[in-house]
């Protein structure tokens, strides 16, 4: 089958695993700035930010599998699963745009620690 042969369920893998990366190093990147005395807040955002990315990585990864759907119950499984990654997805973006976040949030987070030094 020419599937097999191009090694699609390899490259399946290969960025299923990317995104599972993406989420682990983001989050463990939340607990270092944590320890380091950060806010909660900017653990949070660099949470939601790893977590979308890597959602990112496996839905590439899901619409990878749709190369190897042949059944109607198949369909169904990759409707549902497309359907809650877009869901948490949403849930994520929504949670992002509560806490506020920018683009510069680093810089705002070393004049935080700044000035609770200061006083």
């Amino acid at each position: 089958m020419i599937l097999d042969r191009l090694g699609i369920p390899v490259w399946i893998g290969l960025v299923e695993f990317a995104g599972a990366l993406l989420i682990a190093g983001f989050a463990f990147a939340a607990v270092v700035r944590l320890a380091t005395g950060a806010p909660i807040e900017v653990a949070r955002l660099l949470v939601i930010e790893g977590t979308l990315a890597g959602l990112n990585f496996k839905l590439a990864a899901t619409l990878l599998r749709t190369l190897q759907i042949h059944t109607w119950a198949e369909i169904g499984s990759f409707t549902a699963v497309l359907a809650l990654r877009t869901v948490i997805k949403q849930v994520l973006t929504w949670e992002r745009g509560k806490l506020g976040a920018v683009p510069d949030w680093p810089a705002k987070d070393a004049a935080g620690r700044a000035a609770r030094r200061a006083s």
